[in-house]
């Protein structure tokens, strides 16, 4: 097997982004690898490649991620969007529509820094960005337009468009990445037709029928989520309004679509709630969904605990925290996680802190004003196996096993007087259970935030002097 390639980080500043090379860091320190003054950055999926807007925001530079030599340089006027292609072969920018120009929406090809396909697009919503699609290899491409997706030959986009697949009503498109094999369409409610998800084959001579369907009542949005393999795709239908009246935010549902047909309908999850978050594994075989009333952990303004799981035994490393996080993400690896305080979600207090995969604190950096902390992306398979990674957790990490949760108390016949309770402050229902979720999260104890605030213990002072001062008061009358 070939070695492991290097991690590497991108953290940007008011100055501009710079690269580190690592973890690990020799001498604790991570090694600056190219600097550049910009307003804005990004990898390309595969992380061969780097997009950066300079900052008078009409010029997109592009960078090799593995040297840091620059390849192109485009000045695009009235720049409102730009995107790398999944392989960095294409640039697409998005440029303000001018009276003198005809066609706004501009694909480049990098390497010969020429544009090969134009068209005019009147507006550019961010859940629909970038407007052509690519599959993970650039093999396929795609793009929504009125009622219908475009479909392209993506190694020749001098073709113009191959052949399209009629949709009425279509308010969004994602692509499958891995391989480009099926587009998911959405289609709005519209004159009492529910609103609806369809799954087509991508390819001219495919039969122009959904090979999957699902319908949705009171949906005005969806997020669309492709799995590794192009096999499954998980639905969050959301509504503006809850009818149930749990949620002043509306109300969300989980469905799951194969292309196989084998599955069409809601996910069953335990209990109700907002759906707040879905991942699928790199796999493709398994995938996480963060639903109900309850919150598990807490970033932005929050304490920020965080517990650290072997996956496969179901066996918990440790715990930690990480305050005022605004972005978390692990290394591609798998063997570190990173946490980021970044503006302009946060003004003070800006830093990074990368930790081991046990919640071990093994690096930590702040700094006047940080914008973006991103892993460089690079292939899972690269790193081996899952298997690899639990075997490391188990000869390098000596941790004693701990408890998954609170004991029960042991049943007796003993009878045994206790005081009447004191009248407690009200807690709303969904909240009951959140000191034994907390303990089976975090092993028992109540987790990292168990301690009582600073904030907290000085309010528990100062409602403690008023009340010997009433008392001193209610005394002396």
């Amino acid at each position: 097997m070939d070695p492991s390639p290097p991690l590497n980080i991108l953290v940007r500043e008011p100055q501009g982004f710079s690269l580190w090379t690592g973890p690990p860091f020799s001498n604790g320190e991570p090694r600056v690898n190219l600097q550049v003054p910009c307003s804005s950055s990004k990898f390309s999926e595969d992380g061969s490649r780097l997009l950066a807007i300079k900052d008078n925001s009409s010029v997109v530079s592009i960078y090799e991620s593995q040297n840091g030599r620059e390849i192109a340089s485009f000045q695009v006027p009235g720049l409102l969007a730009a995107s790398l292609s999944p392989r960095g072969t294409y640039l697409q920018t998005f440029q303000k529509a001018l009276p003198s120009q005809e066609k706004n929406l501009i694909l480049w090809e990098i390497d010969n820094s020429t544009t090969v396909y134009q068209q005019f697009q009147k507006t550019m919503a961010k859940n629909n960005w970038p407007s052509i699609q690519f599959s993970s290899d650039e093999a396929t491409a795609c793009r929504m337009a009125t009622n219908e997706i475009q479909f392209f030959d993506a190694k020749d986009f001098t073709k113009g468009v191959l052949y399209k697949l009629r949709i009425p009503g279509i308010a969004s498109v994602e692509l499958s990445k891995t391989p480009g094999s099926h587009v998911a369409a959405f289609v709005s409610e519209s004159k009492g037709i529910p609103a609806s998800v369809q799954i087509f084959v991508c390819g001219k001579d495919n039969p122009l029928q959904p090979v999957a369907r699902r319908s949705f009542f009171r949906c005005s949005t969806v997020q669309l989520h492709w799995n590794f393999g192009s096999t499954g795709l998980l639905i969050v239908a959301q509504s503006d309004v809850d009818k149930s009246n749990q949620s002043y935010y509306g109300e969300s549902k989980l469905n799951y679509l194969t292309t196989d047909g084998s599955h069409e309908g809601l996910v069953p999850l335990r209990k109700d709630g907002p759906v707040h978050d879905v991942q699928w594994s790199p796999s493709g075989a398994q995938f996480v969904v963060v639903y109900g009333f309850l919150c598990l952990a807490g970033f932005g303004n929050l304490p920020g605990d965080m517990a650290f799981w072997v996956c496969s035994e179901k066996r918990l490393l440790g715990t930690t925290k990480s305050e005022c996080s605004v972005t978390s993400e692990w290394s591609p690896d798998g063997r570190y996680f990173m946490t980021a305080t970044t503006a302009p979600r946060l003004q003070i207090d800006n830093g990074i802190k990368i930790f081991h995969l046990d919640g071990s604190l093994y690096f930590k950096k702040m700094f006047e004003k940080l914008y973006q902390a991103d892993w460089k992306p690079e292939a899972v398979e690269r790193f081996g196996d899952i298997d690899e990674l639990v075997k490391f957790v188990k000869t390098n990490l000596k941790i004693d096993d701990i408890s998954k949760g609170p004991k029960p108390l042991s049943q007796s016949n003993t009878k045994v007087s206790t005081p009447a309770p004191k009248p407690t402050a009200y807690r709303p229902p969904h909240a009951k259970n959140a000191a034994a979720v907390q303990a089976e999260l975090f092993g028992g104890g109540g987790g990292p935030s168990e301690e009582m605030s600073k904030n907290a213990l000085r309010n528990k002072k100062r409602r403690e002097k008023q009340r010997e001062k009433k008392a001193a008061a209610d005394n002396g009358n």
